[in-house]
């Protein structure tokens, strides 16, 4: 097996290593380490010339396609329209002998395809993906919603299927609103589904919860999305399925094993989009499992304590060490080395307050997501929410601009009063509920740093050559680019007019 033909895992630590020996008043002995792991995954080189095509590839995939058939799914009747055709297409994609079905919610689940009497799930194949497009398109709708039951069938047709990826796709244009009624509560299914498939989350129409999508994607370790216009779905489906059945690995884990004195405070996925991850103990340390990689990088924020006493100044100290591993999927895997999160104790302020860039843009994103979810709270109270709305946009559409996040600045903007680059920081009248839906899943996505990005110097450090000018806001001491036309600290006032 040449090089050429191995997938490739590469990871990276970034950090500022410098931490403060003597604690800021209040604070505990022990001291935060904040590392972001760069993980990236490259599939193997297509074959040269004269090698012919590569050999075929056992089904990597099952799937469990679920349709939303609740009453509401009729008005109007273009969603339930666009949710079979973008079923349909999605089935035409399935590679042959792919495990799955298709199931239809409402109050409770059912199985669409295979049929009764059948094998819990279909193998795909020419004849199979035609009987179950042409059950899809015969689907009706009617009763309410309840996604902890839908994913509960799911889990069960999954649990014995051997495919290395098992995925369900589930799409909804409600709210939940029957949880109570349901034979199994959204947060049971969650515990129960968590570990065994990767969900993806989709809404539909103008009542759909973006938070709801959100959290059933951060817990399934998939990925929640919405469009716009009924006739969008289907094309979504093709990319977001094309995407699956490229998977390069079905599961990475990141096995992190502390030295004595440090402890793991948390690990988190914080790009593409944030998702905490939950350990496994694993010997000294413990392992977090990530789910459906294809050809991409993802950026995990670790979070070590630490106590300095009895450790030398200035020299670097290794806090843990990092590794990745794949289990068995049947195909060759190049691992990198493991690689050290380091400390390097300093009595100067300075040094201190140093923060690598890639965590201080983890903590921006954070922050434009509490402000966008801020903003939209005090929408909900009308008149007397309004000052405090615009605000809050005002805040999120600073930090956007610090991140330079053009499709977060673009998604602030149809919230903004006047259209895209208006520039005022208000609200603009009109808005329905679902824009802010579609807002809120916006403001959960996140991108690394630009490449080559530096860790900014401390307070008081002199900037070098051609640094970026920076502009201090009069009302709170908020400090950012001097281009800034909101503060991006807790006032979030204008601090020039748009264009000046």
């Amino acid at each position: 097996m040449t090089v050429a033909e191995q997938i490739e895992v590469t990871l990276a630590v970034g950090q500022q290593r410098d931490l403060p020996v003597v604690p800021a008043p209040g604070q505990p002995a022990d001291r935060e380490m904040h590392a972001i792991l760069e993980i990236g995954v490259r599939g193997p080189d297509g074959p040269g010339p004269g090698d012919g095509p590569a050999p075929a590839a056992a089904p990597a995939l099952a799937e469990v396609l679920i349709v939303d058939t609740s009453r509401s799914m009729l008005h109007p009747a273009a969603k339930l329209r666009a949710a079979k055709d973008a079923t349909a297409a999605a089935i035409r994609l399935l590679p042959d002998g792919t495990a799955f079905a298709v199931l239809s919610g409402r109050f409770d689940a059912t199985v669409v395809h295979p049929g009764p009497g059948r094998a819990p799930m279909a193998v795909a194949g020419p004849a199979e993906r035609e009987a179950a497009e042409r059950a899809v398109r015969i689907l009706d709708a009617d009763g309410g919603t309840a996604l902890g039951t839908w994913l509960d069938l799911a889990r069960r047709l999954l649990k014995d299927q051997p495919a290395p990826v098992k995925h369900v796709l589930l799409l909804t244009d409600g709210r939940n609103e029957h949880d109570h009624r349901a034979a199994v509560p959204l947060d049971t299914a969650l515990d129960a589904c968590e570990g065994r498939f990767v969900c993806d989350a989709w809404g539909i129409g103008d009542d759909w919860d973006a938070e709801l999508l959100l959290r059933i994607a951060r817990r399934l370790h998939g990925r929640a999305g919405a469009v716009r216009e009924e006739s969008e779905l289907t094309a979504a489906y093709e990319e977001l399925m094309t995407g699956l059945l490229g998977t390069t690995i079905p599961e990475l884990r990141i096995r992190i094993t502390p030295t004595p004195g440090t402890a793991i405070r948390r690990i988190k996925q914080v790009v593409p989009r944030e998702q905490e991850l939950s350990p496994v103990p694993a010997g000294p340390g413990a392992e977090y499992v990530t789910r459906a990689w294809g050809e991409e990088v993802r950026h995990y924020q670790v979070v070590l304590t630490a106590d300095p006493a009895g450790r030398e100044l200035g020299e670097d100290l290794q806090l843990a060490a990092v590794e990745v591993a794949v289990p068995d999927f049947g195909r060759p895997v190049r691992l990198p080395a493991p690689r050290p999160v380091l400390v390097r104790w300093t009595d100067h302020p300075l040094d201190a307050s140093r923060q690598h860039p890639a965590v201080r843009r983890s903590e921006l994103y954070q922050r434009a997501s509490a402000a966008v979810a801020e903003a939209y709270r005090a929408w909900l109270r009308g008149d007397d929410g309004r000052d405090a709305a615009d605000r809050a946009l005002a805040r999120a559409l600073a930090v956007a601009e610090e991140l330079g996040d053009a499709q977060l600045l673009d998604a602030l903007r149809v919230i903004e009063d006047g259209g895209p680059g208006a520039g005022t920081g208000r609200i603009r009248s009109g808005l329905k509920d679902v824009d802010w839906q579609h807002l809120i899943l916006s403001s959960a996505l996140t991108t690394p740093p630009p490449p080559g990005a530096q860790a900014p110097p401390g307070p008081g450090t002199p900037d070098p050559p051609g640094a970026e000018a920076l502009t201090e806001c009069p009302e709170c001491g908020w400090l950012g680019p001097a281009d800034s036309v909101y503060c991006g600290g807790t006032c979030g006032r204008r601090l020039r007019e748009p264009g000046s």
